[in-house]
Formats: structure tokens, sequence, C-alpha cells
């Protein structure tokens, strides 16, 4: 009987102080969740900021600013501002980590080169190979320069710059003639009768028309009866 005592008593200590065990490893669990949770904070938005404006919201979230000497080039984040940043915004990280930022040199600045007397084009290609953009494409209609040469640019060849505006000679007007009316014609027989007489033509779209079978011209443009010349663009819509 005092054997059974003994160990019933055994066991109930041990019940207890395993249950007492648990509860610290599951309070001190709980307390370092809780202790990691408040040194984790998220990191601020740094990009299009500057060094000086980074560096004092890190310092608020208890973070360390990191500047990478490689720039980064950027067409929308004028140079001297932050262009990327690691971690990323809202990203969680321990407090007293350091973000690494890149700096903005803005967008890239390229040597126009001299386009005039080009074709449009090898104007075209020669812009694309250097990263450069038209734009804006103007026309002229003259018997002085050969027929889609560039006659003119800005900014002029030398000039640094991203983007140039070119003006192009499309020939004197040799001929003239009066749009036809195409609608309710079918489209591919349009574009072979006015291919033929030497004009442009796209179909720039398919619209759904009931009634219609595929393929009629329902839209024009130029519209009928306007003056055009021998390789003026010309522009379809059909129905689908």
């Amino acid at each position: 009987m005092r054997l059974n005592t003994r160990l019933w008593s055994a066991g109930r200590f041990l019940t207890i102080a395993a249950c007492l065990v648990a509860t610290y490893l599951l309070f001190a669990v709980a307390a370092m969740r809780v202790a990691l949770r408040v040194r984790e904070v998220p990191v601020p938005e740094l990009r299009n900021h500057t060094v000086a404006e980074a560096t004092a919201m890190l310092q608020e979230a208890d973070l360390a600013l990191t500047v990478d000497q490689s720039g980064r080039l950027d067409p929308k984040i004028p140079a001297g501002r932050i262009a990327q940043q690691e971690p990323a915004p809202g990203a969680i990280t321990r407090r007293q980590r350091s973000v690494h930022v890149w700096m903005s040199q803005g967008p890239r600045i390229t040597v126009i080169p001299a386009l005039t007397g080009e074709s449009e084009r090898a104007a075209q290609l020669r812009l694309q190979q250097d990263g450069l953009a038209v734009a804006s494409l103007a026309e002229v209609r003259s018997s002085d320069f050969p027929s889609g040469t560039i006659i003119a640019q800005e900014p002029p060849g030398s000039a640094h710059g991203t983007e140039v505006a070119l003006l192009v000679n499309r020939g004197e007007r040799s001929h003239n003639y009066v749009m036809p009316d195409v609608i309710g014609v079918s489209g591919s027989s349009a574009v072979d009768l006015l291919r033929t007489r030497g004009f442009r033509v796209t179909i720039v779209g398919e619209l759904p028309y009931p009634g219609v079978p595929a393929g009629i011209v329902l839209r024009q443009f130029p519209s009928a009866g306007f003056q055009i010349a021998a390789g003026d663009p010309i522009s379809l819509e059909v129905s689908r």
C-alpha cells in the first residue's frame, strides 16, 4: 500500500513538473516571437528620394543606408535620386540592418547622329541601333529633294538627347486622283485595285456588323471624293 502511494505521488510530481516545463517552454517561445516581432520593421519606399531624405527615413525605422557606387540608368527618375533598393519597399527586416540602394544616372544621353540626306528607313534603323526614339515625323512634298529622304531634323546632328524629330520628303505630287467609294466592296478586291494604281493600302481593323458578310469594306480613309496622289496611304476597315 505504501509502495502504491509512493508511486502515485511520484507520478503526480512528474506530471506537475512536465506541465510546468511545457508551460515554461510555451511562454519562452511566445516571448521570443514577440521579441523578434518587436525587432522587425517594414522597409520604407526610398526610390525617387535623395540620400539625405532616405537616411532620415531609415533612421526613424532604426535601419541604415548603404549606397552602391554603380549607378543605374533610369528614364523616369532624375539623376541624383535613388533608382533601386534592396530589400524592396514593404519587405520586413530586422532593425539595424542596412538597406542597399543604387542612385539614378537619369536617362541615357546619346549623341544624335546627322540624318539629313539619308533615307527614312536608314535613319530610323540608325536611331533604333543608338537607342534613340523618333519624337515626331513630319512630311512635305517637294521636287527639290529625292522622295523618302530626310531633309531636316531637330535637334541637329552632334547634339545630345534621347529623341529626334524628322522631316521627310514624300516627293512632288505628279498625278492627282479622286478617292473612289469602296464601302460595300470586298476588301481584298479594293486592296488589289488600289494597289495596282500605286496606292499604299492597309486594312487597319475588322469590325462586327450584323447582316454583312466578312471582308466587306465598312469604312475608308480618305473618304470618297477626296483628292489623293499615287503613293498616298489608304486605310480600310472591313467586317468580320
